[in-house]
């Protein structure tokens, strides 16, 4: 057993809108960045291009099997997104990956990352772990996937939304999980990205 502390500061950019909370970063090893959701397995950054770009490797860079950081955070200073996630230190049963193994010792006070966030109304949980967590600190029902429950938490109005997790693991189709992410973004005009889909 390994027990850890967030190896990351909150990304919190004064324009804040939308905070996505994870559970807790993987193993360094699986690292391709050092930002959230870094590893390349993972697709969130895959998402992202897809709808923002209608390009899932937009922020890959070619041929070196990593992401783009300097393009993710000018991405997301720009479009008001901030990162964070749900737990701050965790002891890890297993050297992988997997929330399965995830043991929170240490939650995130996701009540402080919001106070440095005056703009923010919408918290998105992406996956299991996280959205347990974080029902914890919410006084409002656990949402379904890719829907949001409201209710005031934290001194204002907060949309919780819970999306689908973005590692390979969870058996969704990329385009079946953007159309899930979309719902966050409703002024983009989307066209190949529908949560029906099969």
């Amino acid at each position: 057993m390994t027990y850890e502390t967030h190896p990351l500061q909150p990304f919190l950019p004064p324009s804040g809108r939308i905070l996505f909370l994870g559970s807790f970063p993987p193993p360094k090893a699986r690292w391709s960045m050092d930002f959230f959701y870094p590893n390349f397995q993972n697709d969130f950054w895959r998402v992202m291009g897809l709808l923002h770009f209608s390009d899932a490797q937009h922020f890959v860079l070619a041929d070196e099997k990593r992401f783009d950081r300097e393009r993710i955070v000018c991405f997301c200073q720009e479009r008001g997104l901030a990162f964070f996630d749900t737990a701050m230190r965790v002891c890890r049963l297993k050297d992988n990956a997997s929330d399965d193994y995830l043991e929170i010792v240490e939650p995130t006070d996701v009540g402080a990352l919001l106070c440095q966030m005056p703009h923010c109304h919408d918290v998105v949980t992406t996956g299991g772990k996280a959205s347990e967590q974080l029902r914890q600190q919410l006084p409002m029902p656990m949402p379904r996937i890719g829907e949001y429950a409201e209710g005031e938490a934290f001194g204002r109005t907060l949309r919780w939304w819970r999306m689908p997790s973005t590692s390979r693991a969870y058996p969704m189709r990329l385009e079946k999980k953007a159309g899930f992410y979309a719902r966050l973004f409703p002024n983009l005009m989307i066209c190949d990205a529908s949560p029906s889909d099969a």
